[in-house]
């Protein structure tokens, strides 16, 4: 019996699935929480909940299905129940101050402690002021000053008694000593003296001036002993200044060691750092001995805070440099010199994360081989560390910091498609242990009656939050149908919310435009309309190619050796349909099936396998009692780029056997499908696209109802045609013909009976290989 083509109602998705039980969305309940990829949902849950190393996870999935939102939500939900992990912060550490030491406190305490020691800082700053001006302090300070001066007093009057008799005065000019000549007990002038006399003072100005040294040699003794008595004085005087409020914060983090032995540190060092400002008379703000200089030596950098009762934090770094995952220190300049302290470490994205959850994108973590070596070792280690850049690295010695790690703990989430996956695993022997858990994601979603409502709703809760009116049935119905063409099937909608909610949006533009309250159905088809118009420049020049004469392709009449293929391409976001003309010829030889594409260096590897599928057709088919004896060559006309794809295989056999036998084949229709050897017709992809652009040419020159494209049976639940594919269907001027096996595609095309086609083929055949075995004898 003749093959018919497909019914209209079988090229758009199923009745049954475009019935909605309600009028507008308005009628809806908000969807919350997850729809859907339940399988990945376990999987989530089960890395949250075990507690061993290594059961971080992989979230497989394209993006576009929801996968960051839907994690998003899963890891939020299990952070409520999880303590909050606290405060890090580094302290500068005196004796070191090249490495800070981390300290850990309970949520939020790590700011009041900051705050605290900022107000200790004030308070030593004021009571410093008073001590310098306080009575007693200043009496000790005199007095162990005096002891120097009496000592130093005792010497010279000493020294000045002895140089008297030689007849030099000692003058003294505050610390400054000098002398000058005597005479009958008064100072004179050098210029009075004689000769000799001048002589003579000289010499004993020398002999003055040794024996000063001599009774001078414990002065540098005395003055040391002197600034250890005013360094100790001023040690015990700002330890009395600041033992009260010191005090008082020792007492309250009393329970926090790492706390109280800061304290402490901060009291020694503050006694060793202020005592010479104190004591240096000529210090020109002794008063406000550096509160700047105090602040950020004492007070500690806060790295991370968290408030109390927030759960564990879900981090998602969109940009997981080195820095920004692990931290990194910066710099200041100083006097020309480049300096870091602690103050300068900055944190990353798993400090932030530390004590829960961190989402990266693998694609991006792995842009930077530096990045992923990192995080692996610290995932392995369990410390983190600030690493440093290669750049960093190699650029200029400075001096910088060398922050001591912290405890990580924390869970990874990496988001990638499934080829990423599966390359990790095969590349990276580490990355099963560190990620043992795998959570992929649906590629699809059932288009049954429940399913399809949950997902109107969800549509439903995302227009909403866009501030879009409500949509009706119809419109719901026409967005689902063009969800079921995004994922090529009649029977299923799409994963891909955004491409839906983005149409929904033009949607309500046109909706706008024609002034109404809600969004019709209308209105969604004009908007994929308006799409394909923006995206369609590209098919619209090819069209006119063809209907120029430019590219040859028939869409009437009858041609030996030609049949019309379907080939597609994508252009941006575009998906174009292209009808190809493929032309072969056949003659007795011993060449077999040449791929002209192949021989050309065009045709790549599924299309070189596609035509080789053929020529192995021909020897189970044809050739089995003799010798496949054939030089055929096959092209795909007009091509001048690389060509790939097996979709041409069917329309190429075709044109091949019309060849061999001269029937000629009908160019009303083009053909889309692989096969495989024993001549059973196989799916291929893009099928809506290819018979929209063969429809397209057949429209452009005037449909006449013997035209048509043949599918594979196979991709029959693929179909979600255009409205004006369907309505052509429906007056019966253009059919779309499923095909089950080389044979019924003969039968179509030529008309003719495939027994027939097939009787004459052999006989050519074998009488090509007579011939061959005739010419080998001669």
């Amino acid at each position: 019996m003749p093959l018919s083509p497909l019914p209209p109602d079988d090229l758009i998705p199923p009745a049954e699935t475009r019935r909605l039980p309600f009028v507008t969305t308005a009628e809806l309940e908000a969807w919350e929480g997850p729809l859907g990829h339940r399988r990945a949902i376990d999987a989530i849950s089960l890395a949250v909940a075990m507690p061993g190393e290594g059961y971080n996870v992989f979230v497989m999935g394209e993006p576009g299905t929801g996968r960051l939102s839907l994690l998003r939500q899963q890891l939020r939900a299990a952070a409520q129940g999880q303590p909050s992990p606290g405060d890090w912060l580094y302290l500068n550490r005196f004796d070191e101050p090249r490495e800070p030491a981390p300290l850990r406190l309970p949520p939020r305490q790590g700011s009041v402690l900051a705050t605290d020691i900022e107000e200790l800082i004030h308070a030593v700053i004021a009571n410093l002021a008073a001590v310098a001006d306080n009575p007693a302090y200043q009496r000790r300070r005199s007095r162990t000053m005096r002891v120097l001066q009496l000592r130093c007093d005792a010497v010279l009057e000493r020294v000045a008694a002895g140089a008297k008799a030689l007849g030099v005065a000692v003058l003294r000019d505050g610390e400054a000593l000098s002398f000058a000549p005597l005479q009958d007990g008064r100072v004179v002038e050098d210029a009075a003296l004689t000769a000799a006399q001048r002589e003579q003072f000289q010499a004993a100005s020398c002999q003055v001036e040794t024996s000063l040294g001599d009774a001078l040699v414990d002065l540098p003794q005395w003055r040391r002993e002197r600034d250890e008595q005013l360094r100790a004085l001023a040690s015990e005087a700002i330890a009395n200044a600041i033992r009260s409020p010191l005090g008082v914060l020792v007492e309250k983090y009393r329970a926090f060691d790492g706390v109280t032995r800061h304290l402490q540190a901060i009291e020694r060092d503050l006694c060793r750092a202020l005592a010479p400002r104190l004591n240096d008379e000529n210090e020109p703000d002794r008063e406000a001995p550096g509160a700047d200089w105090l602040r950020r030596r004492y007070t500690p950098r806060v790295l991370v805070s968290h408030p109390p009762d927030c759960g564990a934090p879900v981090i998602y770094e969109p940009n997981p440099s080195l820095s920004n995952l692990f931290g990194r220190i910066e710099f200041a300049s100083e006097a020309g010199t480049l300096m870091a302290d602690h103050h300068l470490i900055f944190p990353g994205a798993l400090h932030h994360a530390n004590g829960g959850f961190l989402i990266l994108e693998a694609a991006k973590v792995l842009e930077d081989p530096a990045v992923w070596s990192a995080l692996k070792r610290a995932l392995k280690s369990g410390w983190l560390r600030i690493e440093s850049s290669s750049a960093e690295q190699g650029g200029p010695a400075v001096a910088t910091l060398s922050p001591a790690p912290l405890p990580l703990r924390v869970k990874i989430a990496l988001l990638g498609p499934h080829d990423l996956y599966y390359e990790l695993r095969s590349l990276d022997a580490e990355f099963p242990e560190l990620f043992r858990v795998l959570a992929e994601f649906d590629g699809y979603f059932p288009r049954d009656g429940g399913f399809t409502c949950n997902y109107a709703r969800l549509l439903k809760t995302l227009t909403e939050a866009q501030g879009l009116p409500p949509l009706t049935a119809p419109a719901m119905v026409a967005l689902c149908d063009f969800s079921s063409r995004v994922v090529a099937h009649r029977r299923r909608l799409s994963p891909h919310i955004a491409p839906m909610v983005q149409v929904a949006l033009e949607a309500d533009f046109e909706r706008l435009r024609a002034g109404a309250a809600r969004i019709e159905a209308a209105h969604v088809r004009a908007a994929l309309a308006a799409q394909r118009e923006r995206t369609g420049r590209a098919a619209e020049y090819l069209l006119r190619d063809i209907l120029d004469g430019i590219v040859l392709i028939d869409t009437d009449g009858v041609a030996v050796g030609r049949a019309n293929a379907l080939t597609l391409a994508e252009i941006g976001d575009a998906r174009i349909g292209m009808p190809a003309r493929v032309s072969a010829t056949v003659c007795p030889g011993a060449r077999g099936v040449v791929d002209i594409e192949r021989e050309a260096e065009l045709g790549q590897a599924i299309h070189s396998k596609g035509v080789m599928i053929l020529a192995g057709y021909l020897g189970q088919k044809y050739a089995r009692r003799f010798p496949l004896a054939i030089s055929a060559n096959l092209a795909l006309e007009q091509s001048y780029g690389y060509v790939d794809g097996d979709s041409a295989a069917l329309a190429e056999l075709c044109a091949l056997i019309s060849a061999l036998t001269g029937i000629p084949l009908r160019q009303s229709f083009a053909v889309t499908a692989s096969i495989n050897q024993y001549g059973d017709v196989q799916a291929v992809g893009g099928i809506n696209e290819k018979i929209e652009g063969f429809f397209d040419l057949c429209a452009a020159r005037s449909l006449n109802g013997a035209q048509g494209v043949l599918i594979p049976w196979a991709n029959r639940d693929n179909l979600v045609l255009r409205d004006d594919v369907v309505g052509a269907a429906r007056a019966g001027l253009f059919g779309v013909y499923p095909v089950r096996t080389v044979d019924e595609a003969l039968e179509l095309l030529t008309g003719k009976p495939a027994l027939a086609i097939n009787e004459l083929a052999l006989a050519r055949l074998e009488k090509y290989s007579a011939l061959s075995r005739d010419t080998l004898r001669d």
